[in-house]
């Protein structure tokens, strides 16, 4: 499997409706939105995305028309 992983700058430059990167800060810190993976402690850390949990949390909060929200 060749996972592409993104940056949390690169997340927002490409799926703008996630919001830009101190949205997506916001909302690990709240542990809400996309799944990440952060290769360090603290603020060291290093954050990445991989391309298929950003795909599956959007699929994931799609409403469909005539659905309860």
């Amino acid at each position: 499997m060749n996972e592409e992983f993104l940056s949390p700058r690169e997340v927002a430059a490409q799926y703008p409706v996630l919001g830009g990167t101190s949205a997506l800060a916001e909302r690990r810190w709240r542990g809400e939105g996309p799944a990440y993976i952060k290769t360090g402690r603290g603020r060291a850390g290093r954050v990445f995305y991989r391309r298929s949990a950003i795909e599956e949390f959007l699929t994931a909060c799609t409403v469909t028309p005539g659905r309860a929200a």
